[in-house]
């Protein structure tokens, strides 16, 4: 007989199946009424505003956060307070998405009037089609479940899983159908780890005074003391129509100093290496990084579409965004 102290791996490894099975089986309930509720939310001219009681209501948090966060302006808006005065947030041009597994939630009904009375459409997740939520919805999709996971079969759980599951559905496809690009998440993210991997080039790079510059007729002793003056171990080479003609690193002036005594007395054009790899600006860092690693290099020259410098991007740099 099992003590109070005792876990029952075998329950735990049942709720997860539970879990899983109630994901899987709305796979085969996706149908027109899914893509309806899509191209609703696509005709949203103004906010979605997702709202929910008890776990529905955390579960409507992180969807609101989930649009909002791919380019669809949302926000959650709790029941009870909104017969209590927030209703005035609701306008003409909202998308109510709304969570009830009963689909009876007297706060949740209590809202059908007013959302009716402004115009704004109304999305329901449900787990009964029948109930009268699901019944006043513009749109309603089925998120009933065969159980819960819970072992009284009391607790939300597998009903707000496949709730989230659902909701992810509905705010990934909407991604896609609004073309949200890569770039338009970076703008969203500027901050944490996620923000600095989807930083630009151009946000890092060196600019202005802090490019370490010399022309192909740059005497070598005054080119050794700009990539010192610098401190990037490189400097661009440039030509009579200030384009990149090359570069000049570390490496460079050690072969070099190797082989003869007197480089000195040469200039940049002697030294450098020709058609070195550049960049765009507008590159994600992660894309510069895997550049310089597979060349090898620690150093990219940023130019524009006419060859000449805009910045240079150091590894060093990199670091600091936590790529490395």
């Amino acid at each position: 007989m099992k003590g109070p102290g005792d876990v029952d791996l075998s329950l735990a490894r049942k709720v997860l199946q539970t879990e899983a099975a109630a994901i899987l089986a709305l796979v085969d309930r996706l149908d027109d009424r899914f893509a309806a509720a899509v191209r609703l939310l696509l005709a949203c001219r103004g906010r979605v505003i997702v709202t929910g009681m008890g776990k529905s209501g955390i579960i409507c948090r992180k969807l609101a956060a989930t649009f909002s966060s791919t380019g669809t302006p949302a926000f959650f808006l709790h029941p009870a307070e909104a017969i209590h005065g927030d209703l005035g947030v609701i306008r003409a041009d909202d998308v109510v998405l709304a969570l009830s597994l009963s689909g009876e939630t007297d706060e949740i009904l209590r809202l059908l009037e007013t959302i009716k009375r402004l115009g704004a459409r109304l999305i329901a997740i449900t787990g009964d089609e029948r109930s009268t939520l699901g019944r006043a919805a513009d749109v309603t999709l089925d998120g009933s479940v065969s159980e819960e996971a819970c072992p009284m079969n009391l607790v939300p759980t597998a009903s707000t899983t496949a709730a989230l599951a659902l909701g992810d559905a509905l705010a990934m496809t909407l991604l896609v159908a609004k073309g949200f690009r890569q770039e338009d998440f970076a703008s969203l993210h500027p901050g944490g780890k996620l923000g600095k991997r989807l930083m630009r080039v151009e946000q890092l790079m060196h600019t202005g005074a802090q490019v370490p510059l010399v022309t192909t007729e740059t005497p070598m002793a005054d080119v050794v003391y700009e990539m010192s003056r610098k401190g990037l171990g490189m400097t661009c080479v440039t030509d009579g129509d200030q384009r990149l003609a090359g570069i000049i690193t570390d490496g460079d002036l050690r072969r070099h100093m190797s082989l003869e005594h007197d480089i000195l007395r040469r200039t940049a054009a002697d030294v450098m290496t020709p058609g070195p790899v550049t960049i765009d600006g507008g590159i994600l860092a992660a894309e510069a990084l895997l550049r310089m690693e597979q060349q090898r290099i620690t150093s990219l020259v940023v130019v524009d579409s006419d060859g000449r410098v805009d910045g240079v991007l150091h590894l060093h740099d990199l670091w600091r965004t936590e790529l490395i």
